[in-house]
This record gives C-alpha cells, structure tokens and sequence, in this order.
C-alpha cells in the first residue's frame, strides 16, 4: 500500500519536516524510522511511504517534527498517533493533515477532571448509514463542546447536501476525533465545505467556522483521501460553574457545630440539582497547633499530608460501632449546632473528647483491619511523623518544637523507635492514625458519590506551611526560619499581609527536583480532580519578611537582584545611607502620628529621634504592647513609624539595596527635592518592573514544570496581587487556568474587570473568600459602587443602597455569560439573588480579612443543607441560569 503525507504546514525559510515512523502503538519517543518530507508547494510538505519498506501491516504510528537547518531543538507538530491500514483494496491512500499554530487545550481536556465530566457529557448520536466504499474520510480535532452541539460539515454538491443548515452532515464522535465517511466519487470536483456546529435543540446549524471555504480537489479513483482537520469554534467551547466554599462553613442538621466530609453528600445533592459541576474547597490540611481559635485559618497547617480533625463525622463512627455516647456530649452538640458562627475551641474540645472515647472502645479491631495496614503502608512516611508530633505538642502543650524535652530535632531511627508499638505511648500515637485513616475513608466517600452526580472537586494547595510544623521539624533545611512569606501592600491591605509561616529554601528543594512539592502534589491527587495553586506568584517570587517584623510593609521579594549602590550614584541621585535605610523621624511627624502622646513615645522608644536598641524592630514593639495595654493605642502608629523608610539593604550583600515598596507614601519621601524623587522613581519601577522578570519567570516556570508532570489533577493558578507582565503568558503556556476577580483587575488602567472579556483559560469570580461578598462589598465601599453601577451593569440613576436580589442576580449572569472555562461562586453570593434565601446578616458572612491577622474563621452557613437541598423552587431557577448562559 502506498501512503501519500500531506502536511499542511507554513515552514520560515531553513525549516523542514520529518515524519517519526513506528508501526506499533507506542509511544512518540519510541525508537522509530526517521522520514524526511520534501516541499510540495506553498501549503503543503509531501512524502510517499511505501508499508511493504517498512513493513507496515495493519496500522501505522507516526509523529511530525519541524527542524532548522541551524539546529536547535525540533518541535513536535502532530503528536504520535495510529492509524489504521485496513484499506487493502486501495493502492494508495492520501493522508491530509491540517497544522494550525493556535491555542492547544489538549493538556486540559485530558486532565482527570475532564475525564469525569466528560462521561456524563455525551453527545447525541444520530444513526449514520454505513459507508461501504468511502472516498474521503474526515477526522476532525475539536477542543470539548457542551452536550447539545455537534461538529457537522456542509459544503457544494449533494453529498454534501448543498449548504442546507437545516441537514448538514452530523460527524460522529469516536474517541478524540468527530469523524464521517462519505463516497463523493460522482461529484463534481472541486467541491468547498466548512466545518460547523449543529444544535440538536434547534435542529440546525448555529455556527460556521470563520474564514474561507475549504475546498476538495482530490482524485478519488482507486485512493481513499483522509482528511485530519483541526475545528476552532472559541464560542461554543465547553464551560463549567462551581462553589467555593470551606468545609468548616457547612451546617447540616447532624453537625457538631461544624461541617465535615459527610456533609459534603449533601451539597453535592445540591450542586446536582442547581446545574453545578464542581466544588471547590479551601484548605483541608490539619491545622491544630495552637488548640486556639488561631487554628482557624485553614492556610497554617501543621502537615500538608494529614486531613483535619474536626472534618471527622464522629457521630458515623459511633454508630456504626454500636456506641451511644453520654448525655453531656449530645447536649454539648445540639449547644453548638445551634451557634451561627463556629466555635472552634469548644467545637475542637467536643470533638476530641469524643473521638478518643470511641478509639478506645474501638482500637483493638482496627488495628487488625487490613485496609488500614495497607493504608499505613502506603502513607507511613508522613503518617508516623505526623502522629509522633502530634502526641509530643500535647505532652509538651507547646508545638514550639525547640522547647520540647525530647525528640527537639528530628531524626528518623529516633522518631521511629518512639512510635514502636512496644512503648506505652504508642495508643496515644496510634489514635492519631485512627483519625487520620477515617478521614481518608469518608472525604473519598465524599468525592465517588459527586463523581456519580458529574461534579468533580477542586483542592486546595496553600503556598504555606506553619512555622512550627511537622515538616519544619522533619526539614528545617528546606525552609528560612528566620524569615515569613506574606504579600505587599494592596487595595484590599494597606499594610500588606504577613502569613508566619517561613519561605522556602528553593535552591535546597530543587536539588532532588522538588521531591517535597512533588509528594504534596501527588496526595492531593489522591481525593481531588482539579487544584487551586494558592499564591501561584510566590513559585515565581515569594514576599519575604523578616521574622522580627509584624506587618508586611518592611518585605522584600525572593529571589531578587538588589540594586548596588553604584546604580544610585550614576543616576544622579544624592545618596545618604543613613537617611534612606533608617527610619526618618522628626518632631513633626512625631506631632501627625501621635498628637498628644508625642512627648512620651519621644522618651520611652527614642535617642535622637532614632529607636532605642530595645524598640528598633516591630516584634520588640509588639512585645511592649502585650505588657503595656493601656498604651495600645499607640502601637499602630510606631509599627508605621518603622517603615518610614526608602531602602533595605541587602542581608547578603554590602552596599545592595531593594526599594521599599509604595516607597511615594513614606514621608522622607515627600521631604526630598524633585529631582531626587523623579531619579528614585526611574529606578523604583526599574527594579519592581524590569530588573527582574527574566529571574522570575526562569523560577516559576522550573518549580510549575515539575508539579505539573507530578499530576494529572486540572491546575488552576491563583495569580492575584502585584502580577509579573509575564504570568499570562507563562500560565497559558503551561496549560493552567488564571483568576479573573472582577474585582481585581490585572490592568491597572481599570477600575473592574469585565467578565464578558476574559479569555478562555480562566476560573471568573465576582468574589473569592479573602474579600468581602457583593452583599457586604456594595454597603461598605459606596465611593466605587455608583461607578460599578452605571459603567460595569449598564443602569442609570443612582445605585441602590443595598445589593436588592436583582443586583446580586445581575452579576452572577455577568459571570456566568463569560467566556471562561469556570465561572465559580461564594455560596452566599449565590443565595444572594433570592430575598427568602439570603442571610439577614450581611457582615457575618465573611469568611476571611486578609488585613487583620488576628481574623477568626468561624464562617457557618445560616441554613443547613437539609433545607437548602428542599428549596426546589430556588434550585431550579439557578439551574435556568446555568442553563440558559451555555454552560
């Protein structure tokens, strides 16, 4: 048989293709024949292959690449595919392939997610009469399409049924092609066609591919044409909506107080009901350390392994172990149930007391349950660790691990041999796993029983890990102890935000190719089908603060090239060390910050307006105020004061400096002659927005290569904040979904961003759980809510003074009418656009401040689920929205 390729390819001068043959199914990288192409003309690069030479019998693999003739690296144009030889009769067979340069979303759609969602996401099929002797063979790419439409082509001539939108051909999909076999060897050649899209519910074709018509010139006799074309139809791709939500904020009728994993079931009822294809969850790491209200915040965990306690349906357990528990826990349930917001030390203390009532009633059967030993087995690097830390931070009643008795600096014989079941703190120990073990067993409950729904989950992966933690204890060489991670100043946080947890070490990490990422990655592939990259800015640059400091102000980015002084000094610029690395302080200010307290502060914190040795850092500050509260009024403004500063210098580097950041607001700034400032201006936005981009894309790219080769997990980045003019790019070039929070627009010419212009590759949201709710929002920031109201929803007059339902209602469609892969939701934002269903309390539905770092998370839905799943008439008009946007 012989093969003719046609590779539809625009070459630039030098350029020239191969085909990598293999008859096997195999893959691309296989050893296989190397097959040069020659020039055919200015469309198409041609060879003849005969399968006897090699011999080929029943099928044939092949991948094309393009090479120069300078050298350089090929670049694979069609990836390795099969195709099968059953046409013996033919002498020849013509293969046609269409190469178009443009957006490739195949990463995407063959992630685990879209392996779930496209199950349930069948197309129609309409029964196609059998072609006995095809001519021409199409084999058409198209990126996922919603359920209701299909590729289908018409063109010239009746086989091709003369344009007729009403009963064009309806190609069939077949694995990742949508393909048709017709015999067109009594038309008249040449025949024009474009490929389309036909909606079953209309009943015709809604969409023509852009462009001119393609067109058919092939000699038909005894050869059979296939035809591979790649379809764009950018308005019709499949879209998605989901729920952001935290586990702790669901309330079910049988809660102690707090959601968990059982309560999950319920929701996804809901999502089902409402036309929702994903849950998005926030962190679900163990956050225990402080057994205060402080282990709240989901982003601190004390492993990135271990599932939180609290998410333990207790009451599950019981009952199926056959326990009744006393009358002073099932008071204490129903007492905290009742509460609108979370209690989490009392709901910590109710659910511990109770846990280990049932692991020793329970804990001679399980540990001879063979499915726990095999999940042992599979999670005993962390699993041990974790539990040894566990039980020590409560002996010790401290989870500074430096202060422990024993055990204050990790070795693994050690650790081990602690954990031995011979020593009488193993039950102790060995509850922790008790824990663990069913959590795992009730959040994959969880997950199969949305995966039956259609509804996949997103996780959460946080930038962070807690300070005092079992993998700072186990790495401490991984991390800068001595320093913080947080993020620089912004509209929603003057002060910036300090997160505590230490930064990481990524020189050490990439040694073993970021083998801890890596781990992280791979165990929450175990319960989730798409990801949340917290803070995707600090894989490129991290905010790095110093561990003696409070706010985020004083931080600078890591890595970084620091400016040397000489650059200071070329630029005409006076440079005084003194003046622009230590606070600027005179009487004056004194006066501004202080009024009648001046003269004291003067006396206790200052030597000739410089800060006594005892003060000179935020955290000595804050240490005085804890002693001293009467006075804690004053401490915002001395915390301000220490960053009335132009420049750091280097910790590294002698006489290398890195700018302050919103160096225009500190008031030496204003004191400095025109010239001066314009000269630091140049190189403020020199060194924030030039200096360092080719450094911080080189490292994001590297430590996001690495994690997403580790998963087949749907990666979504959020990419909030100060974002590099590079991450778009960069994101879709790594095929990983951005953020578009209308909210936070990218560009800072505008005031919001619309949700009509996203671009494809993005998860839209009207708000994420570190902002206020549109509800809150529109009362609490009426300067830019009239703007919002006339210029992004189209309304004249003056805007209302609360968001009434319609408004609430207006911005859900806005998103979900985006043309985004996600548009995805608060729960309270989307039971804002129903008086009967929207919490009275606007304020109380907050989930998080990201300016106060003392915020408690205790965040609880004011329905349960039980009752949100019965309202079907608010179901069914949410899922009419869904519906009706496309998605």
């Amino acid at each position: 048989m012989i093969l003719n390729f046609f590779i539809q390819y625009h070459t630039k001068q030098g350029q020239s293709l191969y085909l990598v043959l293999n008859g096997k199914k195999s893959s691309a990288q296989a050893a296989g024949s190397i097959f040069n192409l020659n020039y055919y003309d200015d469309d198409y690069w041609h060879g003849v292959i005969d399968t006897h030479s090699f011999k080929l019998k029943n099928e044939i693999g092949y991948s094309c690449h393009v090479t120069h003739e300078y050298g350089g690296e090929s670049e694979e144009i069609i990836p390795f595919k099969t195709l099968s030889l059953k046409y013996e009769k033919k002498q020849e067979v013509n293969i046609y392939e269409q190469i178009i340069q443009q957006q490739n979303y195949d990463d995407i759609y063959a992630s685990k997610a879209f392996k779930i969602l496209s199950k349930k996401n069948k197309h129609n099929k309409l029964k196609a009469k059998a072609c006995k002797h095809p001519t021409h063979i199409f084999k058409i790419v198209a990126p996922m399409l919603q359920s209701r439409y299909a590729v289908c082509l018409s063109g010239t001539g009746d086989h091709l049924h003369n344009w007729d939108k009403a009963a064009p051909i309806i190609l069939q999909k077949k694995k990742n092609f949508w393909t048709a076999e017709l015999n067109l060897s009594k038309d008249n050649f040449p025949l024009e066609y474009k490929l389309g899209l036909y909606d079953y519910e209309s009943g015709m074709i809604v969409h023509f591919e852009e462009g001119p018509n393609r067109v058919l010139n092939h000699d038909v006799h005894h050869k059979i044409n296939i035809l591979f074309h790649n379809a764009s139809f950018n308005n019709f791709l499949w879209r998605g909506t989901g729920l952001n939500v935290p586990v702790s904020s669901l309330r079910s009728g049988r809660s102690w107080g707090i959601g968990d994993f059982t309560d999950l079931h319920l929701l996804a009822d809901w999502a089902h009901n409402c036309g929702l294809n994903m849950i998005q969850l926030l962190p679900v790491n163990d956050t225990m350390s402080t057994q205060t209200e402080k282990d709240s915040y989901p982003y601190s965990a004390i492993s990135p392994f271990a599932l939180h306690p609290l998410y333990l349906n207790i009451q599950k357990l019981a009952t199926a172990f056959s326990i009744k528990f006393p009358d002073e826990i099932t008071e204490q349930i129903t007492l905290l149930n009742a509460r609108p917001n979370l209690d989490y030390e009392g709901v910590s203390a109710l659910k511990m007391k109770a846990v280990k009532l049932v692991y020793q009633l329970e804990k001679r059967a399980f540990k001879d349950d063979f499915a726990w030993i095999e999940f042992f087995d599979l999670n005993r690097h962390w699993l041990v660790p974790y539990a040894v830390f566990c039980y020590l931070r409560d002996e010790n009643e401290t989870p500074e691990f430096d202060n422990w008795e024993k055990l204050n600096v990790y070795k693994e014989d050690e650790v081990q041999e602690f954990a031995s079941p011979d020593n009488e703190q193993y039950d102790d120990i060995c509850l922790h796993y008790f824990i663990q073990y069913h959590l795992h067993l009730q959040l994959k409950d969880a997950v199969d029983y949305a995966h039956k729904k259609n509804i996949i989950y997103k996780g959460d992966l946080p930038i962070g890990i807690g300070r005092y933690s079992v993998d700072t204890w186990m790495y401490p060489h991984l991390f800068h102890l001595d320093m913080q991670a947080g993020a620089p100043p912004d509209y929603y946080s003057a002060k910036g935000q300090n997160w505590s947890f230490p930064t990481y070490n990524w020189e050490t990490m990439a040694a073993d190719g970021f083998k801890w990422w890596r781990q992280r990655m791979e165990h929450l592939g175990n319960y989730f089908d798409a990801i949340r990259i917290d803070h995707v800015l600090g894989f490129f640059r991290i905010w790095s603060i110093p561990v003696t400091s409070i706010e985020g102000t004083l931080g600078i980015f890591q890595p970084v090239f620091p400016m040397p002084v000489e650059v200071f000094k070329n630029n005409n610029t006076h440079f005084d060390k003194s003046s622009f690395c230590q606070p600027f302080i005179n009487d004056q200010i004194l006066d501004e910050y202080f009024s009648t307290e001046a003269a004291w502060v003067k006396q206790v914190f200052l030597t000739n307006n410089s800060f006594k040795k005892e003060y000179n850092t935020q955290q000595k500050i804050s240490a005085f105020f804890k002693l001293n509260p009467q006075k804690k009024s004053l401490e915002e403004g001395l915390l301000r004061l220490t960053g009335n500063i132009l420049l750091i210098e280097d910790a590294r580097q002698p006489d290398h400096f890195h700018f302050r950041i919103n160096m225009s607001n500190a008031s030496i700034y204003k004191q400095l002659p025109q010239d001066t400032r314009q000269s630091l201006d140049k190189l403020y936005h020199q060194y924030f927005f030039e200096k360092q981009n080719v450094l911080w894309e080189r490292e994001g790219i590297k430590k996001l290569e690495a994690l997403k080769a580790t998963t087949d997990m749907l990666i979504c980045a959020e990419d909030l904040g100060m974002v590099p003019d590079f991450m778009e790019r960069v994101l879709s070039d790594l095929a990983i979904l951005s953020m578009q929070v209308q909210r936070m627009p990218k560009l800072a010419t505008e005031n919001f961003s619309n949700p009509r212009d996203a671009s494809y590759l993005t998860v839209a949201t009207p708000s994420t759980h570190d902002m206020s709710t549109v509800r809150e929002w529109w009362q609490d920031e009426r300067d830019h809510i009239q703007y919002f109201f006339n210029h992004v929803l189209g309304n004249s007059g003056e805007a209302p003074k609360i968001c009434e339902p319609w408004i609430s209602k207006a911005i859900v469609e806005q998103h979900l009418f985006s043309p985004s892969m996600w548009s995805v939701f608060l729960l309270q934002d989307l039971l804002g656009i129903d008086e009967s269903m929207r919490a009275q309390n606007v304020q109380a539905e907050r989930i998080n401040d990201p300016s106060n770092p003392n915020h408690v998370w205790d965040y609880r839905m004011h329905i349960t689920l039980e009752n949100l799943v019965n309202h079907q008439a608010f179901s069914a008009r949410l899922k009419e929205m869904v519906l009706h946007s496309g998605r």
